[in-house]
């Protein structure tokens, strides 16, 4: 959990102490052939890699990072006109007081004239949980604003059974070393299918996130799955929206 210093910090707009900018990536339902969100994906001014970006953070930084992410994904999607929705990833751990800390996002918002009914909020895979029950807590709060919840890499490390339990989010995306060479593991595929069948009755939605191969889209099909992400669709693009490529 973050501590009141990181609060205060978030509270009072302390300024981040390098510049960020944004890539997006889209979420496609290949069921309609329509975009359903862009996930906003952190990026350098020059198009510096995310990685890059985090190995940067510390305790006096991490704070001011995670509001400045919030912020900058929403003036990119607002000067992009993104006609979807937007997926923008939070970072639990630099989060003290949910209705705190979610002050900047919605003045943001109000700012670059971007509905809130359109914004997801994604549980990043960049770090590790500390407190699961400060970030059902978040989720929570989050949903009561209006928001949209989702929690990213489902089948690995924090995001797991346990977590589900406590917090019914819209949407999961399944963790992309789950859905990998699907099409050829019988195992995959059983894990796969029973995680759907477990999501359809919670009436949650799943993005298959990280495809890269046709086998692996046409298998996640078959098993129902609508949305996706990945490079065989577009990869993300800096600062604009890319082009989708639909499969023939």
């Amino acid at each position: 959990m973050a501590s009141k210093t990181g609060c205060v910090a978030c509270r009072d707009g302390q300024a981040l102490d390098f510049p960020i900018s944004m890539a997006f990536q889209p979420i496609v339902n290949l069921n309609t052939g329509a975009i359903f969100a862009h996930e906003a994906l952190v990026r350098g001014s020059a198009g510096e890699s995310a990685g890059s970006l985090l190995s940067k953070l510390n305790k006096d930084n991490l704070y001011s990072f995670d509001q400045a992410c919030r912020i900058t994904a929403l003036e990119w999607a607002a000067k992009l006109q993104v006609p979807a929705m937007v997926s923008i990833n939070f970072m639990p751990n630099a989060v003290y007081k949910a209705e705190t800390c979610i002050r900047a996002t919605l003045e943001a918002a109000q700012r670059f004239n971007f509905p809130l009914q359109r914004i997801i909020f994604e549980v990043t895979e960049q770090e590790q949980v500390l407190d699961v029950d400060h970030l059902t807590g978040i989720l929570r709060a989050y949903r009561k604003q209006g928001f949209m919840t989702a929690i990213d890499d489902f089948g690995a490390g924090y995001a797991g059974l346990n977590l589900l339990a406590d917090f019914q989010p819209d949407l999961i995306k399944l963790d992309m070393q789950l859905i990998r060479d699907i099409d050829q593991d019988s195992v995959r595929q059983i894990l796969v299918e029973a995680a759907l069948q477990m999501c359809r009755k919670l009436n949650i939605r799943v993005i298959a996130e990280g495809i890269e191969s046709l086998g692996e889209l046409q298998a996640l099909r078959d098993m129902g799955v609508e949305l996706f992400q990945g490079y065989l669709l577009a990869k993300p693009a800096f600062e604009a929206l890319p082009a989708v490529h639909l499969p023939g």
